[in-house]
């Protein structure tokens, strides 16, 4: 098994490279957790809204890894963040999941039409009941980081965000590293974009290694980033793992910097409004 690159966050060790489970299904889903565990991930991510809490819960639990080596997330959907649905919604997630206690439970969007403070006391009484080791945020700009930390003085882990070589997220992770929190990177290989791209391609052909292994270590390589591609096959989810033999230069990792722009993919409705890119 490959070394795992670490992250350490308000007391917790996180795998960088996580496994992610967006648009995986059904017994597809029990498969590839099941074959992502197996082959050494070690970090794996859900959420309620991915209709495979109840699938993921089933793989890890019948897994030979024991729970305590496994660091899961889940997140509470935008629309149930008011307080008494956040916390009933929580227990559902961890019924499904199979467990007593997710390592890091995210709010999945802001919704500007439920009070904020009123989410984030909800939250802080999930972690409070043990229900929750680490709380944090996914999809929130520096604006609404800043009203959470220092505004409402909650202690958040972690903001998960659209990151990949064509969005820029300086103001996030510069945010997130001042206080003590992890960024991870969702879609980070931009929905397949960086496997055409000729300046990856160019690094990845110096490397033996794919466009995807090598944005995955360029992710990861990052101080406080982690990266959760996901995969359905056995030989994406291994080879997307490889990425963590890679070793990139500085010169390497410079040329990937200079794409990052305004290229982003996730943006539904609903969305906040985001930093500048």
């Amino acid at each position: 098994m490959p070394d795992q690159t670490i992250i350490d966050v308000k007391g917790a060790r996180v795998p960088a490279l996580g496994f992610g489970t967006w648009q995986i299904t059904g017994r597809a889903c029990v498969r590839a957790v099941r074959t992502a565990l197996d082959l050494g991930y070690r970090h794996i991510d859900t959420a309620q809204i991915y209709d495979n809490e109840a699938e993921v819960g089933e793989a890890i639990a019948e897994s030979a890894i024991d729970r305590s080596e496994v660091f899961l997330t889940t997140k509470v959907w935008y629309e149930r963040l008011a307080a008494g649905t956040l916390e009933a919604s929580v227990e559902e997630s961890l019924k499904k999941l199979q467990v007593d206690q997710v390592d890091l439970l995210l709010i999945h969007w802001p919704n500007p039409k439920i009070d904020l403070a009123e989410t984030m006391r909800a939250l802080e009484g999930v972690k409070a009941a043990g229900r929750a080791k680490l709380i944090g945020l996914s999809n929130f700009p520096v604006a609404l980081m800043t009203r959470v930390v220092e505004e409402l003085g909650v202690d958040v882990a972690a903001d998960q965000v659209e990151y990949h070589p064509y969005l820029n997220q300086d103001p996030v992770l510069a945010y997130a590293r001042a206080h003590g929190m992890m960024v991870t990177a969702y879609s980070p290989l931009a929905r397949g974009k960086v496997a055409d791209d000729p300046v990856i391609r160019e690094i990845a052909e110096a490397h033996n290694a794919s466009p995807a292994q090598v944005v995955l270590r360029w992710l990861i390589d990052q101080p406080m980033v982690s990266a959760i591609p996901k995969a359905g096959s056995e030989a994406h989810i291994r080879a997307n793992l490889a990425a963590l033999d890679i070793r990139l230069s500085d010169a390497d990792r410079a040329k990937i910097d200079a794409l990052r722009g305004n290229g982003r993919m996730i943006n539904p409705s609903f969305a906040p409004e985001w930093d500048a890119a």
